[in-house]
């Protein structure tokens, strides 16, 4: 595996910053969680879809049982980050989102027999402390609705570790055309009826946001990480992705008008700094 290039590093760099821009996304859509998701889901396979039916691709070919079972995983992960998002504050469900790498890491050496550093454990548990020290001053608030964002919130970050694992073995033999398609498939079928029962229905504001959001992220942003995972190891891969916690700081700051405060400061360098450290190698 040739990781020589800093073009994966950069892929998965921006697909952290697409992705880091998801909560203001949600705050602002007012339908809920079940329509989001169907429109999250179904943008990608019916433009994909098309774009594959024009490539020649076929729908099922090879060893597909395996992307159908991370499809479903990901049909999970879809429901509960938007529950997560819909119930919790944006810093207490962004802190538990980012347990996924250490998942992913774990997972990555158990299934796919990655050889994970000491480098990279060490660089992991320095991440995670940036992240600590950008939300040390957050009042954690248990009241109902937070508990079920935050619990949705790892349900979402373990789930999603399951994915990325399922997708960085099957990415030798798909397309990150096919890799989105298939990810995206199971949900935009489940959440369908939800679209066409629930109460209220989507606003026009609600459908730009929502397909903005799809386009962006569950296109352009998947089609860059899943460029840089099928390059990288998973656990690396997952590091870098930690980059998306400073990209969310920057929107709680300038677009909420949040604070910036000195834990968001040196938590958001520390965070930097093992990002690139592990891009340059050293």
């Amino acid at each position: 595996m040739n990781t020589s290039s800093p073009k994966p590093y950069l892929a998965v760099l921006a697909a952290a910053a697409l992705a880091g821009s998801s909560g203001v996304f949600v705050k602002y859509m007012e339908m809920p969680a079940t329509s989001m998701a169907f429109v999250r889901t179904a943008v990608p396979v019916l433009i994909l879809g098309v774009v594959m039916a024009i490539k020649g691709i076929a729908l099922f070919r090879g060893n597909y049982r395996p992307m159908l079972w991370a499809s479903f995983l990901n049909m999970l992960r879809m429901y509960l980050f938007f529950v997560a998002f819909i119930y919790g504050s944006i810093a207490n469900v962004v802190l538990i989102l980012f347990t996924w790498p250490i998942f992913v890491t774990i997972l990555s050496a158990i299934f796919l027999k990655e050889i994970v550093s000491r480098k990279t454990w060490s660089l992991l548990a320095v991440a995670f402390t940036g992240i600590i020290i950008v939300f040390s001053n957050q009042e954690l608030n248990f009241s109902n609705k937070d508990f079920i964002g935050m619990a949705a919130a790892l349900g979402t970050a373990a789930v999603y570790a399951m994915t990325v694992v399922i997708f960085k073995k099957a990415s030798a033999s798909y397309t990150r055309i096919e890799l989105i398609f298939y990810q995206n498939l199971v949900g935009s079928l489940v959440f369908l009826p939800f679209l066409l029962t629930n109460e209220p229905w989507p606003t026009q504001k609600d459908l730009i946001l929502s397909t903005s959001h799809a386009l962006l992220l569950g296109m352009l942003g998947f089609s860059f990480f899943f460029y840089g995972l099928k390059r990288l190891p998973a656990s690396q891969a997952s590091l870098l992705a930690y980059f998306e916690i400073i990209v969310a700081m920057c929107f709680s700051i300038f677009w909420f008008k949040e604070p910036m405060s000195w834990n968001m400061l040196l938590g958001g360098a520390i965070i930097i700094g093992t990002t690139l450290s592990l891009s340059s190698g050293k």
